[in-house]
């Protein structure tokens, strides 16, 4: 069965599934699931997704055609709808995973070692341009720029909230950079 064909067959079945018909809705289900399978696996190669996350995504879009069929228009065709339906649910997937890349730490190691001492000059340059920050904000850039904390280290250790915190090291590193191009000119 040629493409057309059979995006007409389902487009059809959805059609008389909108108007109550459960068989076709069956019908309709049975028979795209295979095709969102295929595209599904496609996409995640396509995108570096792991091939196992095809099956999660072609749960979402089925569960997600079942909520939306209402946002087809019958008078258009149903395979543009499904591919959209199928690329949101991948980028959804992609999103919540993440891009997490795993390299073992001793492939690496060498590139992580830090030269032990640092430029005295450097450190009193760090230290005169902190010094024109506000309390908190001199605070907040020292403990995450210069010391390596987190912001949830440094809320608790400030009694702010994370929000206050990355708010304040916005405006910090603002201000620093307004500093710095003006003592530069």
């Amino acid at each position: 069965m040629k493409q057309s064909d059979r995006e007409n067959q389902w487009a059809e079945w959805m059609r008389a599934a909108m108007a109550g018909d459960a068989s076709a809705y069956h019908h309709f289900l049975s028979s795209v699931t295979p095709h969102l399978r295929s595209m599904a696996k496609r996409r995640c190669d396509q995108f570096g997704a792991p091939s196992g996350d095809a099956e999660d995504v072609v749960q979402e879009v089925l569960l997600a055609i079942h909520l939306k069929r209402g946002t087809w228009d019958p008078q258009r065709p149903i395979g543009p709808w499904l591919t959209v339906i199928v690329r949101n649910k991948l980028i959804d997937s992609l999103r919540r995973r993440g891009r997490h890349v795993h390299v073992p730490i001793d492939d690496v190691i060498a590139t992580l070692e830090a030269d032990a001492q640092t430029d005295t000059t450097e450190r009193m340059d760090t230290e005169t341009m902190l010094a024109r920050l506000k309390d908190p904000q001199r605070d907040i850039v020292r403990s995450i720029s210069l010391n390596g904390a987190g912001i949830r280290e440094t809320a608790e250790r400030l009694m702010m909230s994370e929000g206050a915190v990355r708010v304040a090291l916005h405006r910090a590193l603002k201000a620093l950079a307004m500093i710095y191009r003006s003592e530069a000119k």
